[in-house]
């Protein structure tokens, strides 16, 4: 396979810049499209092929085959993401985030490989999770290694990673418009014409390959909702839709990062055993809801993997209100621990599907309520359901991923229906002012900052953004060069100087690890040579933060006592060190933000 400076010299000796980044937008068009149907039909045919083939055994083997099944995909996940895959857990846009702002936009061709089949089975063998999220990752990786191909120039290699990105989800969803917007929305933070051009391109096409191949329809058809519906009654729904909306999306979302922090710490010495864990449940609570559901009427499969199905029949007012119950709690405890445990799978269907439900529980209330009261201009009841539905996927989605312009044309893009546009609006505004205010920080940003990744460079935290009221996770420094306890003055300068390492200030560990205080570089010089690093801050009054302290609340404390810097301490552990916040990184920080 020729090299990628061969391929660029070729195409610069006959396009220039333009052309090879138009050229650029359709091959990744092309592929993208390709890959993203192909990842949707290897999903959606493994699960169907283990649930007619449980359905064919029945009995005891039934049951056997939807509990083992996710609970294999979860183990392969395990074991690959352990050894050959790391960036395959998870949706894939944490990671595709970090990849465009942290390393250029190049994603590796193999994290491409490994998000397609890993995903495939996970998904496949009935876990509870999307397939929008890794299709994003899938379609940066593609693109960051065609860029590679066409271009030598790292900016030209960067800018296409939000091309694929919104060539997978245009192709995905089968909805082009808030593919764009979720790119400016979740990645740039910023609209920008000359980033545009080149994303319509390779959305149009995108959408056009996924369209030839998967159907011209929308991905949620339904005689219900493809009816008109009159604005004005509905303005009064969609203000309590996106209040419950918002509460339960802080609620998922808190859930999700709470859990995932206690796999991480508790199963740390056998990652690979929590996605295994993960599926297991997931099979446990899909098997409970099929069963639960039977009771009610027809058996509901949808807690296991994607799960539109009972989306559409909740459109159509089809389920009773105790199954959308039952789905709703089923499904919620199911996709929080299959993300929270490793999985690889993405979080948008799940939540279309959480507010789907919640909507036609909302909507069953409303019908109830009318036959007393007799509303002037309100629909028939399974109209009334299906426009619940409607409302309550956007305001989720809305509170959960946190991208409203994207949650306004997704829904009407998935559906067809334009007419309840105003009260979904209404709603998803809300639902996101909700989530915004009781966490600052977004789901997939809080994913980043609990692994660790900095987010210094994200576009989010160099705008206009109140910087202040981010935790110091934000911006702190993760890799901090410690001295050990025990050493003397004379062999600590030694040690840092063979390093090369000079800082203004060290924290100092013992032998368990634990951080004993912290030592500045004068005090080292101004001590006696012979004293141990221990009795230079023998009388130290430490003072540390958490990481979510705020920015202002951390930059009043060190002013406050004269500190340059302070050590982020475990929120449980005040002595385990997670990394060092300085001034200098809080001065950074507000002049990038004044920008």
């Amino acid at each position: 396979m020729p090299s990628k400076g061969v391929i660029a010299e070729w195409l610069k000796g006959r396009l220039d810049d333009s052309q090879r980044f138009l050229l650029l937008c359709i091959l990744i068009g092309l592929s993208c499209g390709i890959a993203a149907v192909l990842f949707h039909l290897s999903i959606h045919h493994l699960f169907h092929f283990v649930w007619d083939l449980a359905e064919s055994l029945g009995g005891w083997q039934f049951y056997g085959i939807l509990l083992a099944a996710p609970t294999l995909g979860g183990l392969v996940i395990g074991v690959c993401v352990q050894y050959f895959a790391p960036d395959a857990a998870g949706s894939g846009i944490p990671q595709t985030k970090a990849a465009y702002y942290n390393h250029g936009g190049k994603i590796q061709s193999a994290a491409g490989f490994w998000r397609f089949v890993l995903g495939s089975l996970y998904c496949g063998l009935g876990n509870s999770l999307g397939r929008e999220g890794p299709t994003v990752h899938l379609s940066s990786a593609i693109s960051s290694r065609l860029g590679r191909w066409i271009f030598k120039d790292q900016n030209r290699v960067q800018s296409a990673l939000p091309v694929g990105m919104a060539a997978g989800i245009a192709a995905a969803f089968n909805a082009p418009l808030s593919a764009i917007t979720f790119v400016f929305e979740e990645l740039l933070d910023n609209f920008s014409m000359k980033a545009l051009g080149g994303i319509v391109v390779a959305v149009v096409i995108a959408a056009a390959v996924s369209r030839s191949l998967l159907g011209e329809d929308p991905i949620l058809a339904s005689a219900v909702i493809s009816k008109e519906f009159i604005t004005s009654p509905w303005m009064i729904v969609g203000v309590p839709m996106g209040l419950i909306a918002g509460l339960l999306g802080h609620f998922f979302v808190s859930s999700v990062l709470n859990l995932r922090a206690q796999f991480k710490s508790r199963l740390s010495a056998c990652s690979w055993l929590a996605p295994a864990l993960g599926g297991l449940c997931c099979g446990l609570l899909g098997i409970l809801a099929y069963q639960v559901t039977g009771v009610f009427g027809e058996a509901q499969n949808s807690v296991f993997s994607i799960g539109y199905d009972s989306l559409e029949r909740a459109f159509e007012d089809s389920l009773v209100w105790q199954t959308l119950v039952v789905l709703l709690l089923c499904k919620f405890i199911a996709v929080v621990v299959n993300y929270a445990s490793g999985g690889s799978g993405g979080l948008f269907s799940p939540t279309l599907f959480l507010g789907g439900m919640l909507g036609g529980l909302v909507g069953m209330v409303l019908t109830g309520v009318e036959g007393y009261m007799h509303f002037p201009h309100w629909p028939g009841a399974h109209q009334v359901v299906g426009g619940c539905v409607l409302l309550g996927m956007g305001a989720m989605f809305s509170a959960v991923i946190r991208c409203p312009f994207t949650s306004l044309i997704i829904i009407f893009e998935m559906t067809g229906n334009y007419s309840l546009i105003l009260p979904l609006m209404a709603g998803n505004m809300l639902a996101w002012s909700i989530a915004k205010r009781l966490r600052p920080v977004a789901l997939y940003d809080s994913l980043l900052l609990q692994d660790g990744v900095n987010l210094k460079k994200f576009s989010a935290y160099r705008g206009s953004q109140d910087y202040r009221n981010l935790p110091v996770s934000a911006i702190m420094t993760h890799e901090v060069t410690a001295l050990q306890s025990g050493q003397s003055v004379e062999e600590g300068i030694k040690s840092l100087g063979t390093r090369g390492m000079v800082y203004h200030a060290y924290p100092i560990m013992d032998a368990h690890g634990d951080l004993l205080g912290i030592v500045t570089r004068h005090e080292l010089e101004e001590a006696k040579p012979e004293l141990t690093i221990d009795q230079v801050i023998i009388d130290q009054d430490l003072l540390s933060v958490q990481p979510d302290t705020s920015i202002r609340d951390a930059a009043n404390k060190m002013i406050a006592h004269n500190y340059q810097q302070v050590p982020v301490v475990s929120a449980t552990n005040s002595q385990r060190l997670l990394g060092l916040i300085t001034l200098n990184d809080i001065a950074r920080q507000q002049n990038a933000s004044e920008l």
